[in-house]
Formats: structure tokens, C-alpha cells, sequence
């Protein structure tokens, strides 16, 4: 058991936390035995970058927490021009969606083999086979975890929106 008596005052106590518990001991224990820094940087960081669409409301392209980065879903805009390519293939809009998702990464200073887990919401299930096939040539070794459901509407009518979930080592 990795329980911490700074953290969560004993193994007992841990017990009493369940699988829920542990995981968050195992993420905050993985960056030391406290999460919470000084109020002027908090314990999440933004990371933003312009080579990935903006966000279109009151949410981040990514945040840091200790060593996981969440990354908010993208969909298929052009960073450049920041028009919606909303009438290309399926197989085109996976493809610019894990460019985006690339992007935000990199800014970060990571890459697509430090994704752990992904999740895809399709507008129609049975284009699944060809999103599969572009998500293939991002994730060549090692491929995450991933969960894809149908959705009755994606943002701005796009076929494709994906969310995912990075590590630091």
C-alpha cells in the first residue's frame, strides 16, 4: 500500500477511500507528498498554443496537473485559418484533429506516445473503421486506452471530436 501519513493520516484511513482514493494518492505521491503549491501558481497550469484552434469558450486547450496534461476535445479547425473543415472526409478530420491535439502537446513539451488514454465522440459509428485507420498512424506503438461513442450532435456539426489524457515520465 503507497499510503502517505501526510497525506491521508495512515493506512486506515485509506482503507477507508477506496479505489478512488488510491488513484489520487498514486497521482499526487507520483510529484511528492503535496499537490497544492503557493496561491500565485496554483496547482494547475494552462497550456495554450496558436498552432491549435483557440478555445471557443470558458474552457482551456490543456491543463497540467503534476505530471498529467488533460486536453480539451478538439475538432476539426485549422489553426491557420481558423475555418471548420466541416463537409471534409472523416479520415481528414481525425487526421487535423490529432494535429491539434499534436500541437497543444508539443507545446507542452510532449508528444502523441505520451497519451494514455483517449476519448472519441463520432457523429456516426459506422466511420469508425476509417477514424480508426488515421488514429493508427498517430499512435504507432503502445496506443492509449481509448473509449468512442456516437453522438446525436457534435460541436459545430463536425464527424469527429476527441479529448485526451497525457503523462509525464
Amino acid at each position: 500500500m503507497f499510503a502517505s501519513p501526510l497525506l491521508f493520516g495512515g493506512e486506515a484511513d485509506m482503507l477507508h477511500r477506496g479505489l478512488f482514493g488510491a488513484a489520487i494518492a498514486a497521482v499526487l505521491m507520483s510529484n511528492g507528498p503535496v499537490l497544492a503549491q503557493s496561491a500565485s501558481t496554483g496547482f494547475k497550469q494552462v497550456i495554450s498554443t496558436p498552432n491549435a484552434p483557440e478555445a471557443i469558450g470558458p474552457y482551456s486547450q490543456a491543463i497540467r496537473a503534476g505530471n498529467m496534461v488533460f486536453l480539451a476535445g478538439q475538432i476539426a479547425i485549422d489553426p491557420k485559418t481558423k475555418q471548420l473543415m466541416k463537409d471534409a472526409s472523416i479520415e481528414d478530420q481525425t487526421r487535423l484533429v490529432l494535429e491539434n491535439l499534436k500541437a497543444v502537446l508539443e507545446t507542452d513539451g510532449l508528444g502523441m506516445d505520451h497519451v494514455v488514454s483517449t476519448t472519441v465522440f463520432l457523429k456516426d459509428l459506422n466511420e469508425f473503421g476509417k477514424m480508426n485507420e488515421v488514429c493508427a498512424i498517430f499512435f504507432k506503438s503502445a496506443p492509449p486506452a481509448r473509449a468512442t461513442v456516437e453522438a446525436a450532435r457534435l460541436p459545430r456539426d463536425v464527424k469527429v471530436e476527441i479529448a485526451a489524457i497525457a503523462v509525464r515520465p
